[in-house]
């Protein structure tokens, strides 16, 4: 088996070994020499201490757990087949010249009455609080509306909101960045997808649910029990100890205290030079948890949704029974490892089901469930996607449940890669790996004419990091188009669990799927005789 981690150095963690003899199992130089100079884990973390747990620089970076897990999706490969086309309308004769794979429909929709339809079946990760979801949203949450997919708008951007006010009571009266997220996206809202918001507890208590159906009116909101990349509350880092100070009034744990004088003092020493703000964790009931969804559909909410982490079996035994018997629209399962813009590195990598076996024990569970005749909610995957071959993959396995996967990292880098190519532009610092391509906005972007046809005038207005979103967003159409067609399904719902095909038998006994050496057998023997 492969290495599945090699601890004690990490680019994330700016931490790594001076001998290139390493211990596997400790990630320790074979010759630990004293005087080294650095810089692995253990010795950053001898003067460092906490802050070498979490990746940085934070508000620059995202960072994805290095872990190889024994299965993935990369075990798994798509069957293709000679004859049919499944899916095409009903007035059109299969053939040739019907059954091309721009013909595919990558539609796909959610929801347990109220259907919220999407272009492709990909959205974003939650983008909350963290300083790269607030820095590039408008280039997110543009590329996502006009791609046609549903942005979630993730946890505590009311708690963490700089002009905040709040009533007497302590509940939300303003918040100037709520506003400003749920406008960006609504202003190029075509239809396909939606914008959502996701609530912990301290949005909760803050009113954050009341706040955003009685300001805009917001069609759904999702609860959060957990994420693949921690098991904990979601974090920050805030540099200014005033800054820490107010969010610890606010009501939320932030590490180290900065109201103690011995952390005060070492604030001004300089050796203190930042803080991380906590969530609480969550303590989930069955009786609680109806009652909480019950709550908020009488506030008027027509889809409630939910999002669970990589937790033990158990607490997916709860997701799904629970979520049916609340009638939740969605449920979004991440698994481990986790990909994020703070999470604690080791936590990452080495806490939680990987995706691969989370979404296998949730289709087993989805059955178990579906034969006693309990209708399951709609489910979307995370942990770990990126490419439509991957995604093909989760929704053939997860057939009928799964309807969509959640894309963290994959969504965020084109927004970044089309802002920072109009400040390459602007600047006259186009690296060379783009510049190949050509020097202005019209000859860089391939879909930049498609969108000016579309858009008009108005296209100055849409950032270049939403043109990015929705270039790869049609890039990923084409891919899956492809697949689709070599499968010969013509629609998305179609797509199914013969459609793939286990590597390894350790692949099929996890996953249920057959080996690649007794898919369709039976089928072929007949053949032969």
């Amino acid at each position: 088996m492969a290495n599945l981690r090699r601890p004690n150095a990490v680019e994330a963690t700016g931490t790594f070994n001076r001998s290139k003899d390493v211990v596997p199992m400790s990630g320790l130089c074979t010759n630990c020499i004293d005087g080294c100079k650095g810089g692995c884990e253990i010795w950053l973390s001898s003067f460092r201490g906490r802050e070498v747990i979490y990746p940085g620089p934070f508000g620059e970076i995202t960072s994805g757990a290095n872990k190889n897990y024994p299965l993935d999706y990369s075990h798994l490969n798509i069957q293709g087949y000679a004859v049919g086309a499944k899916g095409l309308p009903k007035n059109v004769v299969p053939g040739p010249d019907t059954a091309i794979f721009p013909a595919v429909s990558t539609e796909t929709e959610y929801g347990w009455t109220k259907k919220v339809k999407m272009k492709v079946p990909i959205f974003t990760g939650a983008l909350g609080s963290t300083e790269i979801a607030r820095k590039n949203w408008e280039h997110f949450a543009v590329g996502a509306a006009i791609s046609g997919v549903t942005l979630v708008c993730g946890e505590n951007v009311c708690g963490i909101d700089p002009g905040l006010e709040r009533t007497a009571a302590g509940k939300i009266k303003i918040s100037p960045e709520m506003d400003r997220r749920i406008n960006t996206y609504k202003k190029y809202h075509e239809g396909f997808g939606e914008i959502l918001v996701q609530m912990n507890v301290e949005d909760t208590r803050l009113g954050v649910a009341e706040y955003v159906i009685e300001k805009h009116h917001l069609d759904t909101i999702e609860l959060k029990w957990g994420q693949g990349a921690k098991c904990i509350g979601g974090e920050i880092k805030v540099k200014e100890i005033a800054r820490a100070i107010e969010l610890k009034k606010r009501g939320y744990v932030v590490t180290p205290d900065p109201t103690l004088t011995e952390i005060q003092e070492g604030y001004r020493e300089g050796a203190i030079h930042e803080f991380e703000r906590h969530s609480r964790l969550g303590f989930v009931t069955q009786e609680g948890f109806v009652k909480e969804v019950a709550r908020l559909r009488k506030l008027g909410f027509k889809r409630i949704t939910l999002k669970t982490g990589a937790y033990s079996m158990v607490e997916l035994a709860m997701a799904l029974r629970w979520g049916a018997e609340a009638k939740l629209d969605l449920i979004t399962i991440d698994g481990a490892p986790g990909g994020t813009g703070m999470s604690p590195w080791p936590m990452m990598n080495e806490w939680g089901i990987p995706t691969f076996y989370l979404q296998a024990l949730a289709y087993e569970f989805a059955e178990k469930l579906r034969k006693k005749k309990i209708r399951v909610p709609d489910l979307a995957m995370a942990g770990g996607f990126s490419t439509e071959d991957g995604v093909y993959k989760a929704l053939a396995m997860g057939n009928p449940y799964f309807k969509a996967v959640c894309m963290g990292r994959a969504l965020m880098i084109p927004g970044m890669v089309g802002k920072n190519i109009d400040t390459w532009i602007k600047s006259n610092e186009l690296p060379k790996t783009i510049a190949k391509y050509g020097t202005k906005v019209e000859e860089i972007f391939v879909s930049y004419e498609h969108l000016k046809k579309k858009y008009g005038a108005e296209l100055a207005n849409i950032p270049l990091g939403a043109i990015g979103l929705y270039t790869y967003a049609q890039k990923f159409k084409v891919g899956l188009q492809q697949f689709m067609a070599g499968s010969r399904n013509f629609n998305l719902s179609l797509v199914g669990r013969k459609d793939i095909m286990s590597l390894t038998t350790e692949c099929a006994q996890v996953s249920g799927i057959p080996y690649v050496m007794e898919a369709y057998r039976n089928e072929a023997e007949k053949i032969l005789k």
